[in-house]
């Protein structure tokens, strides 16, 4: 599990992420939501230790994530960001294969290989390998590098708004493949998503943030309420259950 005890970030005066004490579950598919400014990518990124805490603590399976060794958590936690641009130009195949890295240091071995080939099978990638990223769509390319940070095949995968830039028909089965990975692979999913509906109807736990803070949390029945909702986006909504999934309508 991830354990996060009393984080907070400040850029300056200002402070983004408050005293944060959450655990994240080891499995299955957790959402992290909340209005713009919340805290949720700032987050995100210090759990990953792409960015430092000014307080607090936190630990993957144990593992303090400012003093273990990078390529060792590396090998135990993934992650999307959402500026995952490259100037390089790329065929698929060579973006996926950086999810390897961490293990056969840039030189491939025959596991690397299977574990590439995989990914790219998983994502649906396999006729477009060799193919260069600027030549394909926003949603191949999105593919891509998901593939890729799936290939690195760490206990933990995160996803910092996964479904940017996506229309409904791609995004839709950007959250399926990633519900896909945390079932058959057991993998933990940690996502940072705007559309709520998405993260009520695929999500097994939802933690909900506001002016830097875990404002509710608990399972997507607990949290797809109305006065959760309102409380967290300052705005009316209504709650329809539709094939036994919570939808929120607002207004």
């Amino acid at each position: 599990m991830i354990d996060i005890k009393q984080v907070s970030k400040s850029y300056g005066d200002e402070l983004v992420v408050d005293g944060v004490t959450l655990t994240l579950p080891k499995g299955g598919v957790t959402s992290i939501i909340g209005p713009n400014g919340a805290g949720k990518s700032t987050l995100m990124s210090m759990i990953s230790r792409l960015l430092p805490m000014s307080e607090g603590e936190i630990s993957v399976d144990g593992m303090d994530v400012t003093r273990t060794k990078g390529d060792v958590l590396a090998r135990r936690l993934s992650i999307l960001r959402q500026d995952n641009h490259l100037t390089a130009r790329l065929t698929v195949r060579d973006l996926v294969a950086f999810g390897r890295y961490p293990y056969s240091k840039n030189r491939p071995t025959p596991e690397d290989k299977v574990h590439i080939d995989q990914a790219l099978a998983f994502l649906d990638l396999a006729p477009l390998a060799d193919r260069f990223l600027d030549e394909l769509s926003g949603g191949q390319r999105q593919r891509a590098f998901v593939a890729m940070v799936l290939c690195q095949d760490t206990d933990y995968a995160l996803f910092d708004e996964p479904l940017n830039n996506l229309d409904m028909r791609h995004a839709a089965a950007m959250m399926r493949i990633l519900r896909q990975a945390a079932d058959r692979f057991g993998k933990t999913i940690v996502l940072v998503l705007h559309d709520i509906n998405f993260a009520s109807c695929h999500s097994d736990y939802i933690v909900a943030m506001k002016d830097g803070r875990v404002a509710f949390q608990g399972t997507p029945e607990e949290v797809m309420r109305k006065d959760v909702l309102t409380e967290i986006f300052g705005t009316e909504v209504s709650i329809h259950e539709i094939d036994g999934l919570r939808i929120a309508v607002f207004y």
